[in-house]
C-alpha cells in the first residue's frame, strides 16, 4: 500500500484542517455539506463569526501547494454553495469568513502540516 490515496487523502486533510480549529476554539457545525451546486468541506463557528473552509490536500508539490487550486471559478462557487447553506440552515451569522486550509502530506503518514488562509476571498 502507498499510504493515502484520494477519498482517503482528502478525508484525512479535512480531518486534520478540523482539529486546528476545534483547538482554537471553533465549533464543526457541518462536514461535507452537500446541494446541487456543490459541497462544503467544513462550516465552523467562533462568536458572530461563520467560517467557510475549502480543504486543499497535496502530497508533494508537484501540483503546486493546495491554495492555489482555490482559483476564482472555485471561489464563486464556493460563495453560492454558502448561500445555499444559509438559506437551508437559516443561520444569520453577523460575519460570513471564507478560508483555505492548505495540507501538506510527507511521506504516507498522513498529513503533518496544516496551514490556514484565513479570509483568503
Amino acid at each position: 500500500m502507498r499510504g493515502l490515496e484520494g477519498g482517503a487523502l482528502a478525508r484525512a486533510g479535512e480531518r486534520a484542517a478540523e482539529l486546528v480549529y476545534v483547538r482554537r476554539g471553533y465549533r464543526v457545525l457541518a462536514r461535507n455539506w452537500r446541494c446541487r451546486t456543490g459541497e462544503l468541506d467544513l462550516v465552523l463557528a467562533r462568536g458572530p463569526t461563520l467560517v467557510i473552509c475549502e480543504v486543499k490536500t497535496r502530497r508533494g508539490s508537484r501540483f503546486g501547494a493546495g491554495w492555489e487550486a482555490v482559483d476564482a471559478r472555485k471561489q464563486a462557487k464556493l460563495r453560492a454553495v454558502a448561500r445555499a447553506f444559509l438559506v437551508a440552515t437559516g443561520l444569520r451569522p453577523r460575519e460570513v469568513r471564507f478560508d483555505v486550509a492548505s495540507v501538506a502530506v510527507r511521506g504516507a503518514a498522513g498529513p503533518t502540516d496544516v496551514e490556514l488562509f484565513e479570509d483568503a476571498f
